[in-house]
């Protein structure tokens, strides 16, 4: 009888301890965006933008986790800003000021690494409800420009966050990411002194400052001695 009751104790137990385990997370994500390339070298949000979009996210355990993500992007900068003064092309012996208004799509996958056993519940497990991340990716960004004419771009984000879980499956996150753009055209400018360069050593990024809402959904399948 005694091993019975064991039996049953230890079965609820291993069901509460994944009753709030679930595989995915949908939501929105709004924020603040910034630029860094050849109209700003310093303040990255000197003219900052807006980002809005979602992410769905699927968690593989307590620590790790795989998430798409699709992001509207403004950009924009002023070369006035700066110390750097450029040539005008057309007119040799003169300088000139850029400034730039580009809309982004941005898509890509990133992982992330909780520093810590994010949940709720498990305390044998010592689930924590806030819990600090790295992450890291690759994207690809569609740059629209203002007055016409449109880029591709290579994006590889890279970026820390924290995710608070407010309860059993809503969680709310904040995510500071820098993403380096490979190629040189997301400010529809390029060789601004008329000296051409690599690929490789394109100055453009673009960074985002993100708060996210997410709810979870899709309950792992829970037996005896297995976790889906």
């Amino acid at each position: 009888m005694k091993r019975i009751a064991l039996t049953l104790l230890t079965l609820a137990t291993l069901m509460l301890a994944h009753a709030q385990d679930y595989r995915f997370e949908v939501g929105p994500v709004l924020g603040m965006s910034g630029y860094i390339g050849d109209l700003n070298n310093s303040n990255m949000f000197k003219h900052p933008g807006v980002t809005g979009g979602g992410i769905f996210r699927y968690n593989m355990n307590s620590r790790w986790a795989f998430r798409a993500n699709l992001n509207y992007v403004s950009l924009s900068g002023n070369s006035v800003d700066i110390a750097n003064k450029y040539p005008d092309p057309e007119h040799p012996g003169e300088l000139i000021n850029y400034k730039f208004n580009t809309h982004m799509i941005d898509v890509g996958a990133q992982a992330e690494f909780n520093f810590l056993n994010y949940g709720i519940g498990a305390r044998y497990k010592q689930y924590k409800r806030v819990s600090p991340y790295l992450t890291a990716g690759i994207g690809m960004a569609m740059c629209f420009h203002k007055g016409g004419g449109s880029h591709p771009t290579f994006v590889l984000p890279l970026g820390v966050g924290v995710k608070y879980k407010v309860k059993e499956r809503l969680n709310l996150g904040f995510e500071f990411t820098m993403r380096k753009d490979f190629g040189d055209q997301v400010d529809n400018f390029t060789d601004l002194y008329g000296v051409k360069h690599s690929f490789a050593k394109n100055t453009d990024w673009h960074c985002l400052a993100m708060f996210s809402v997410t709810y979870e959904f899709s309950k792992r399948c829970v037996k005896c001695h297995y976790v889906e």
